[in-house]
């Protein structure tokens, strides 16, 4: 590998915060490697996007900002990122595990006849190679997956996987030239999914409801939970696939990787696919009626009782509390 990238998605300036992370998991591998590092940054707002990626550790910020990112669909970012890559020589691209980065991975390695891996928690250097851990059946069991006679490698990286390292005003800002192709499907519309005012992947603090909440209109002792501490709210599986709540909500395997500060589990029975989505938490609390639910084997604190009692009463306790501070 002659340099280790990453690709940051933005949105109007602001890097999600996975992208700094596989920014500074970028510097950290090419080190490891004895190459340089980069991340790049595509779209409307990539200039600013590239002054706060200058806060890790990076050698090199590459930005797009006249590409059409917006307007189109992953193609032109595709299509950039083909071209740096072929003009850099053999790589290892760090994308994330959005639709977005799957999206042009999947792409990428058709494109560049490259390795492709998914749903990376982990990347490390043995001997000279890359080794990267991933979840597999259901998240059931981890495996060490490595690249064979590939010249270009990508990994797409789960949220929340690496430490954001802080090493201001290292990274040189390089502007790409656009790449002028035509496109066959433009973008008309674009819906943004509610997901609350915080999202999971960003949140310091999730309260999650699972099935043991009984019913949809029950998640509102979850939310008012949440609003009180200034988290977001979060849910397992089974209560988005009954139908409880949406999708951008759901914590797991099949759905976000999140490491709060504090994560509150009520009704959740912690099955492993839920376990893999927030394991990395700080602090786990969990609240069950049932005293055997196996989240109880792996939270730090563990209440065994009625959630419909205790949550109001904390939420109460949590108002008190901020209002007398």
């Amino acid at each position: 590998m002659k340099v280790v990238l990453a690709l940051a998605e933005q949105s109007e300036g602001r890097v999600r915060r996975i992208g700094s992370e596989m920014a500074s998991k970028a510097s950290e591998l090419a080190s490891a490697l004895g190459v340089p590092s980069g991340a790049v940054v595509l779209g409307r707002g990539a200039q600013d996007a590239a002054e706060q990626l200058r806060a890790t550790p990076v050698d090199t910020i590459y930005t797009g900002e006249d590409m059409k990112i917006e307007e189109y669909l992953v193609d032109p970012a595709v299509d950039a990122l083909e071209a740096l890559l072929r003009q850099v020589g053999s790589a290892l691209l760090l994308v994330p595990a959005s639709n977005f980065g799957k999206d042009i991975a999947a792409r990428l390695g058709v494109r560049l006849s490259a390795g492709v891996i998914t749903e990376a928690s982990d990347i490390t250097v043995k001997d000279g190679s890359i080794s990267v851990v991933s979840p597999k059946f259901g998240g059931s069991t981890l495996s060490a997956v490595g690249f064979k006679n590939s010249e270009y490698a990508i990994v797409v990286c789960r949220a929340n996987s690496f430490a954001a390292r802080a090493q201001a005003g290292k990274g040189e800002v390089v502007a790409l030239p656009a790449v002028e192709k035509p496109h066959p499907a433009k973008i008309e519309e674009t819906v943004v999914q509610a997901a609350g005012n915080i999202s999971v992947e960003e949140a310091g603090i999730i309260v999650s409801g699972g099935r043991g909440l009984g019913s949809p209109e029950h998640f509102d002792i979850v939310e008012a939970l949440a609003d009180a501490l200034g988290g977001a709210v979060g849910a397992s599986r089974a209560a988005v696939d009954a139908g409880w709540i949406p999708h951008a909500h759901q914590v797991g395997q099949t759905g976000k990787s999140v490491s709060p500060q504090l994560y509150i589990a009520c009704g959740i029975s912690g099955a492993i696919q839920h376990k893999v989505g927030m394991r990395s938490a700080g602090i786990i609390v969990a609240i069950n009626k049932d005293g055997n639910a196996p989240i109880f084997e792996f939270c730090d604190f563990g209440v065994v009782g009625d959630l419909f009692a205790i949550l109001p009463e904390l939420t109460k306790l949590v108002k008190e509390r901020k209002s007398a501070a």
